[in-house]
């Protein structure tokens, strides 16, 4: 029997293990590793979400038992201290000495501490394991209790650093991120994407610091600032080190192995060292001359290992190594692939860029605008996925290829083609080398018909998990194509899509979800069914978020979105953005009482943030009776009605908006739907209320008012198409009504009527079918429909103030209606008031 030894069990070791005894024959390899840290591998990745629950049992790859029952030799808190080479033996601290016939180095890397005079004072952190995490949340608790505001400072803005920045920022601290480079992520981004990260990150409270070379850390034994130059200091209670990671290839270079002149084992395309008989995989693997952090190529080098230890020599390293990545860091998608930073000679690059929404996009192409060279993407990367296909397997781009990052335009085909048109070869999920031939081999011939059972099956999407939209696709594609009915369920409790759901309910009358599981459904429910058959509920008999409130969304719950420090916010209704001279004064004196943050949005309104829970009753009674009602800015209904000015004011004004804006708002006001929605009406075809970016949008135009439907703003930005053009308002709002009640009848859950119309049958040839000629015979049922939604609705505030029931919940103790003393506040972003304000 041959002895296999592998030291580090990380994240690629721990690959390295699963992979081989897939392949050997237990009978003839003995598999020992050897982890230094105390627990067994776990998912580095995601190693932030860490601080949500503090369950280091979730983040773990693999139980003790799965080692064992695979016939594997574990040892954990054991360091490895010493290699032989010529008696293939090695030592570990606690002198016990094994011996080998392979040896697999999976060590990985240590965080890289700059020397910084004072890095060694106390509240000085690295971020790299979950003894990391822990350390720094027990000292955060310290400071906490001694500090009324503490600053945290993350030296480092790259990926590792933004992570850490939100931990912080979790820990209730005031995060500050220190860069030497002169922006954000600069081996990923361009300037101007890392330009639009920095806004974005700024304006969800974290302070950027660029262009930092830190000189010392200041503080008498415990850090309290850094210091960059001359009268350039930053105050910070504790400071964590993310600038980077060393190769930990001590042993490499004990041992004499052939060692890289700036760190790092050099490996052959075998993942062969200068010995034979010892490999070395992940971020001690030094290939190519370079250093590879991403852990689809440390899985792709434990893959060849295992087969050249195991005699397929055929298998070799790939001769260049993609580095495409795509993250969700605090909340934001970011992404890059293929060539990010085009040099001119090579091509030219496409560019759209919304700073209003924090987006940016942009893909290189070659000169003649055939192939895709690359590309980052920064707010919204839900098209990663597919452009990474295309740039992978050289695929030919659309006539325009503007059209890949900007979308539809007035119903041009934006031409990515489906997750089937990729060919079998095709890599879709990098983590695991899962080809599309594979996922659709497993659906065929396998039987393996959910993304549960490919997963298992084939490892797909249980790395970093940004594969799960294109294998879902191809699973459902390849069902298709066995004609088999492929149906959209809401989750495991009940066997309908949103859709059916609504019609049960709508059909047999039912108004109570316990009934509905009881009668439709199975188990206990979820998250998931309970919020949409709230939905539904509302939609059919617009009941308020105060019915059944233990299936509602948890901002639904309680009438208000809540924010990152714990408040919440309050947005009354402002219809069309008109509002009266009294009205402002008493939002303002509102605003003032109660210490509220205001801020004027793009949505024509004024929202108000930092309400306490049991301040809400208290806020919206005294809004209540200035007139104003709730603006369900936390709900899954419609938001506003953007308007210009129009003929009232404007010289170019076609026809009076704000008069039609407010009577639109206030028809839809309340309705819920399986989104979110929004409106807008302009005055003229200069488009001042960008009407064509909304939900629902009119325009006013000689011999009447064009209709246009579907489009939306945000991270993937639509144009609305036109529904009817030259229409009076009447007939304007009886489409609109048919349109809204046929999508909130028709989507899936959480889904916009931008995507909703996407992959609709027909998309607005079909609508307009359903809608203006009838064509399903539904538009007297979707008229009445409409009108009962519109007739019955109420104000879900004035309902929650003048209801002592409804009421009660707003208390932080059943039995009193004391304020909790123990709950402290800290301002995310501090509101600068001028005299006399103040």
């Amino acid at each position: 029997m041959k002895t296999v030894i592998v030291v580090g069990n990380g994240m690629v070791g721990y690959k390295f293990c699963e992979k081989f005894v897939a392949k050997a024959d237990k009978e003839a390899y003995q598999l020992i590793v050897f982890g230094e840290e105390p627990r067994v591998a776990y998912d580095r990745v995601h190693l932030s979400e860490f601080f949500e629950n503090a369950d280091a049992e979730r983040l773990s790859l693999a139980p003790r038992s799965w080692y064992e029952d695979n016939g594997i030799q574990l040892y954990t808190n054991e360091r490895v201290t010493d290699i032989h080479r010529n008696s293939k033996t090695i030592t570990t601290l606690s002198e016990k000495t094994l011996s080998y016939d392979y040896l697999v180095l999976a060590t990985g890397s240590t965080p890289f501490v700059p020397s910084i005079n004072g890095v060694d004072k106390e509240g000085v952190f690295v971020y790299r394991t979950i003894e990391d995490l822990e350390e720094t949340l027990a000292y955060a608790e310290k400071i906490k209790k001694t500090v009324k505001s503490p600053k945290a400072a993350i030296l480092g803005g790259g990926l590792l650093g933004l992570e850490a920045a939100k931990a912080v920022m979790d820990m209730g601290l005031e995060p500050h991120v220190v860069e030497f480079a002169p922006k954000l992520m600069p081996r990923q981004l361009d300037t101007r994407s890392s330009k639009v990260l920095q806004v974005k990150l700024e304006s969800m409270g974290i302070n950027i610091h660029l262009s930092k070379a830190t000189n010392q850390i200041l503080g008498n034994g415990q850090i309290t600032g850094m210091e960059f130059g001359e009268d350039d200091l930053l105050e910070v209670d504790m400071l964590v080190i993310s600038a980077g990671i060393r190769p930990r290839d001590e042993l490499g270079k004990s041992c004499g192995l052939t060692m890289g002149t700036r760190g790092g084992i050099v490996v052959d395309n075998q993942m062969k060292t200068s010995d034979p008989n010892i490999f070395a995989i992940g971020e001690i693997a030094l290939y190519n001359q370079m250093i590879y952090g991403l852990v689809a190529p440390g899985y792709e080098m434990a893959g060849v290992a295992v087969d050249q230890i195991l005699g397929d020599t055929a298998t070799l390293m790939a001769a260049e190594i993609d580095m495409s990545t795509k993250l969700k860091l605090i909340g934001v998608d970011v992404a890059s692939f293929g060539e990010p930073f085009m040099p001119p000679e090579k091509g030219h690059s496409i560019i759209f860029e919304n700073k209003t929404e924090s987006l940016y996009k942009r893909i290189n192409v070659t000169h003649d605008g055939k192939k895709l060279l690359g590309g980052i993407l920064v707010g919204d990367a839900k098209d990663y996925n597919m452009l990474l296909q295309m740039y992978l397997n050289e695929m030919p781009l659309p006539k325009n290829p503007e059209n890949l990052i900007l979308g539809s335009r007035g119903g041009e085909d934006v031409s990515f083609g489906s997750a089937m048109d990729l060919p079998d070869t095709a890599v879709v999920c990098s983590c695991e080398a899962v080809t599309k031939g594979q996922i659709c081999c497993s659906v065929k011939e396998d039987g393996n018909e959910t993304m549960k059972a490919i997963s298992k099956a084939t490892k797909a999407t249980t790395g970093c998990g940004g594969c799960k939209p294109m294998v879902d696709d191809l699973v459902k594609e390849t069902l298709k194509s066995l004609g088999k009915v492929v149906k959209e369920t809401i989750c495991e409790h009940f066997a309908y899509s949103r859709q059916e759901l609504y019609d049960i309910v709508k059909l047999k009358g039912i108004q109570d979800y316990d009934e509905l599981l009881d009668t439709h459904g199975k188990g206990n429910g979820c998250e998931v069914c309970k919020p949409v058959s709230a939905s539904i509920f509302a939609s059919i008999y617009n009941e308020t978020a105060n019915k059944q409130e233990s299936i509602q969304d948890s901002n639904d719950r309680f009438l208000a979105n809540i924010q990152r420090n714990g408040t919440y916010s309050v947005v009354p209704r402002v219809a069309a953005g008109e509002i009266t001279p009294k009205q402002m004064i008493a939002m303002g004196r509102i605003a003032q009482k109660y210490d509220l943050y205001t801020k004027i949005t793009g949505g024509q309104r004024i929202d108000m943030f930092g309400a306490k829970l049991h301040e809400l009753p208290l806020i919206w009674e005294e809004l209540i009776a200035e007139g104003f009602e709730t603006g369900q800015a936390y709900g899954k209904s419609l938001r506003t009605v953007k308007s210009c000015v129009g003929s009232t004011w404007c010289r170019y004004g076609m026809d009076e908006s704000v008069s039609f804006a407010i009577e639109i708002e206030n028809r839809y006001k309340g309705i819920r739907s399986p989104h979110k929605f929004k409106g807008g009406v302009s005055g003229c075809i200069r488009e001042c209320a960008e009407a064509r970016g909304k939900d629902f949008g009119f325009i006013a135009v000689e011999g009447g008012w064009n209709v246009y439907i579907c489009g939306n703003g945000g991270a993937n930005p639509k144009h609305a198409l036109l529904l009817v053009e030259k229409v009076d308002k009447e007939t304007a709002i009886k489409y609109v009504d048919r349109f809204l009640m046929f999508y909130i009848q028709t989507a899936q859950p959480l889904t916009r009527t931008a995507a909703w119309l996407d992959k609709l049958d027909g998309g607005i040839d079909y609508v307009k079918d359903v809608v203006i000629n009838d064509c399903l015979g539904i538009v007297d049922k979707l008229d009445k429909e409409m009108q009962a939604l519109v007739d019955s609705y109420k104000c879900e505030w004035k309902e929650a103030v003048e209801n002592p029931e409804i009421r009660a919940k707003y208390t932080h103790f059943v039995n009193s209606n004391s304020e909790d003393e123990n709950i402290e506040f800290v301002s995310l972003r501090e509101q600068k008031m001028p005299a006399p304000w103040n």
